[in-house]
């Protein structure tokens, strides 16, 4: 039998493959479920196959430099080559569309700030500490000075697997930026040493009691025992899905997550849409002062922008009161890492910088918006975007989805599917095993610091030291055909004067600041 089976193995073979073709024919045939089977079997396989691949064909074959979506290829090719060490430069020109409406110019100052000259708070020479001090205008007991302009945004454990949070906050901790949470608690995995900013959602995960409420006192013994925590952010809402809670899907909710959150395992996590601890501006308040008191910490708010009412409200009692949130976060529509409803993330709330524009204004005229540290967040994690979101009156930014990038991320868009072949979001272990979370580490922390390399190379071409001195005069965009207007114009507003001297200080953990 052996050797009429090696004397005829092609026969076999042949055999065998039609066999198994009609097989599956038959099935194809039988089933009900899927009409292209039915009506085509066996070659309907390839089209669910081709659709199924589709994204990363068009990404790699068929997609121009610029055309792919939300990141096209100069953009992660940018990202990549930054995060690895490489060289980032692009030779032969640009390859933008310079006239077309909403394009932006960076205005170089004829005499640049000499690079020699300048002078650094650290032996890391892309540092870039932020010029205020978080919690200083309410006289938090424990104020936090972020010693970076550019940091780690909301990307919770569960959304993200362990190895991808272990390398971010590893990668934070080398470049010294903070990583924020997300709102999924905090994870053994974000204990690397990073500061961290803790994110508390409508969920109150990692801040519930036994009933699922929220509780201060658990809250406030999971500061007193993680000396890393350092401010925290309350999540109004975001920019992928604002008015509707997160959504982490039940094949992702793995023991180890089900345990960090107080949840059931396997089940869809589901967070509620509102808070329960506030209906009302004065409820948040005095809610954001009741943390802020128990522990000492910054305390702020994220939300991404919809209806303006809430911010005039909220501006001017905090000016009434002299209380409120120490920093806020304004997350634009482009923003997203998880799973949302295509509508929300296609169509609710104010991309960045018109929900930016609208709100700071309403500070600046209640004359609080000096005492706020100012946060941008929504695809912000380029340098020209940076530029612009402090031009606009940002004092740092956050970024997320540049950073899954910068450790490995191919956009394959799957997050929600825990099939991430990247294996930067999903809880398989066999797709997180190919992430290396040291190689990874330092892959975030070179991302971040030719991120600041970048920036402050900009500053210095536009005559500044610290790239929170742009003010919209330097900036101006494409309005028209062959007309261009100045950012300050187009706002309507120009950002608050940072008081900043002719050089940064030296030997200093903070700015040196006009008196």
């Amino acid at each position: 039998m052996f050797a009429a089976i090696t004397d005829h193995w092609l026969l076999l073979t042949i055999g065998g493959t039609v066999g198994l073709l009609l097989i599956v024919a038959i099935y194809d045939t039988m089933q009900r479920k899927h009409t292209i089977l039915h009506n085509f079997p066996i070659v309907g396989h390839i089209r669910y196959w081709l659709e199924m691949i589709g994204p990363e064909m068009r990404q790699y074959w068929v997609a121009n430099d610029k055309e792919e979506m939300p990141f096209n290829r100069d953009e992660r090719s940018w990202v990549y080559a930054s995060a690895k060490g490489e060289n980032s430069n692009f030779g032969f020109g640009t390859t933008e569309q310079i006239y077309s409406i909403g394009y932006p110019i960076i205005k170089h100052a004829v005499f640049p700030f000499p690079e020699h000259k300048a002078e650094y708070i650290s032996d890391d020479k892309t540092a870039i500490p932020c010029l205020k001090i978080m919690g200083q205008s309410h006289d938090r007991a424990r104020p936090y000075h972020p010693q970076s302009v550019i940091n780690i945004s909301a990307m919770s454990f569960g959304s993200l697997g362990s190895n991808a949070v272990s390398a971010m906050n590893i990668g934070a901790r080398e470049a010294h930026c903070f990583h924020n949470t997300g709102e999924g608690g905090i994870s053994p995995y974000h204990g690397h040493g990073a500061d961290i900013m803790w994110q508390i959602g409508t969920g109150y995960f990692g801040a519930r009691d036994e009933t699922g409420r929220f509780s201060l006192d658990v809250l406030a013994e999971r500061v007193e025992a993680n000396e890393s925590i350092r401010c925290i952010e309350v999540k109004l809402s975001q920019g992928a899905k604002p008015g509707k809670g997160g959504i982490l899907p039940g094949k992702k909710v793995s023991a180890e997550i089900a345990a960090t959150r107080g949840i059931p395992i396997g089940r869809d996590c589901i967070s509620p849409n509102a808070h329960s601890e506030f209906d009302t501006v004065d409820e948040l308040i005095d809610w954001i002062e009741r943390i802020a008191a128990r522990t000492g910490l910054p305390v702020g708010i994220k939300s991404a922008i919809g209806s303006t009412g809430f911010w005039h409200k909220l501006a001017g009692r905090m000016r009434e009161r002299g209380e409120g949130p120490d920093f806020i976060t304004i997350d634009g529509a482009e923003g997203g890492t998880g799973a949302a409803p295509l509508t929300f993330s296609d169509h609710v709330s104010l991309p960045f910088k018109i929900g930016f524009a609208r709100v700071y204004p309403i500070f600046q005229a209640q004359g609080i918006s000096k005492d706020i540290v100012w946060f941008g967040s929504g695809k912000l994690g380029f340098p020209d975007r940076a530029v612009i979101a402090f031009a606009m009156g940002c004092d740092a930014i956050q970024i997320a989805r540049e950073s899954m990038l910068a450790i490995g991320c191919i956009q394959a868009r799957k997050c929600h599917t825990d099939h991430c072949p990247a294996g930067v979001a999903t809880q398989n272990r066999w797709l997180q095993a190919g992430l290396d979370v040291d190689d990874k580490a330092k892959r975030m922390t070179r991302y971040i610091q030719s991120f600041r390399k970048e920036l402050l190379s900009l500053s210095y071409a536009c005559g500044y030291q610290h790239p929170c001195q742009f003010n919209g005069r330097e900036i101006e965009f494409s309005t028209g055909v062959n007309k261009f207007s100045k950012l300050h114009d187009v706002l309507g507003y120009t950002r608050d004067g940072t008081g900043l001297k002719e050089t940064r200080a030296s030997n200093a953990t903070e700015p040196t600041l006009v008196e």
